[in-house]
């Protein structure tokens, strides 16, 4: 079995952590509705309809677009779209979609009044996110908004939708650092994770309380001014990854 070197076994294991760290903040910050879940696989597998179980068959039946497309196709859509220029416009597109999206009527607040449609069309959505500069979790909210979610609601499920991307991203990483045959974790990978957890516990605070009150507009001024100072770059100064 082929070694990797030090520092590139530190770099993944700081992922996997990276991961970790930010799954961590989601499953505490949403531990009722992961408590719900659990009680709606139970209530499924005792084949019984309840508002536990229906929530899991939305989540299930929202993943289960991207899980399909992103198997059959993620690795040449990557490959062919992988870009600055891509990425700079993406970032302004679907940020002008975001506003757009956010100007809509809120009409559901609460996941029990989600039906499959609204459901189908987020799922289908999230497979955009496999274009780079696609954020998963932005077209998954832009989406919601979209389909009549309020600002919260659609937050709160878009980030409910990311526990099986990152918990698979870290398995994935797990596993190829077991093959790589360096299966510590390094002391700097730990403070990572630390980090992450505390980051990403921050800003899953900050947006779900900004969200009670206020729009996404400042997320949407965010990807425009990434995005034009991606393109000035590029444009301006023939900058790109890796040169």
């Amino acid at each position: 079995m082929p070694m990797w070197e030090g520092s590139q076994a530190d770099e993944l294991a700081l992922d996997i952590a990276l991961h970790v760290g930010s799954l961590g903040a989601i499953l505490l910050y949403f531990w009722r509705d992961l408590a719900q879940l659990f009680v709606g696989l139970a209530d499924a597998v005792r084949l019984k309809g309840t508002a536990a179980s229906r929530m899991l068959v939305l989540l299930v039946s929202a993943t289960l677009p991207i899980l399909v497309v992103g198997f059959l196709i993620k690795d040449v859509v990557t490959f062919m779209l992988r870009s600055a220029e891509i990425i700079a416009w993406t970032t302004i597109i679907f940020g002008l979609l975001l506003y757009v999206a956010d100007r809509r009527p809120e009409r559901e607040d609460d996941i029990g009044q989600m039906n499959f449609r609204q459901v189908i069309v987020i799922g289908l959505a999230q497979c955009l996110a496999l274009i780079p500069g696609v954020s998963r979790s932005g077209i998954a909210m832009t989406a919601g908004r979209i389909v009549g979610l309020d600002r919260q609601l659609s937050a709160r499920f878009a980030l409910l939708l990311s526990l099986p991307t990152i918990a698979g991203a870290g398995l994935l990483g797990t596993i190829d650092l077991y093959r790589a045959g360096d299966a510590r974790l390094t002391g700097e990978a730990l403070m990572g994770g630390f980090l992450a957890f505390i980051a990403a516990w921050i800003a899953v605070v900050l947006l779900m309380n900004w969200l009670k009150r206020f729009s996404y507009t400042p997320f949407v001024f965010y990807r425009l001014a990434l995005g034009f100072f991606l393109l000035v770059l590029i444009y301006g100064f023939g900058w790109s990854p890796g040169s």
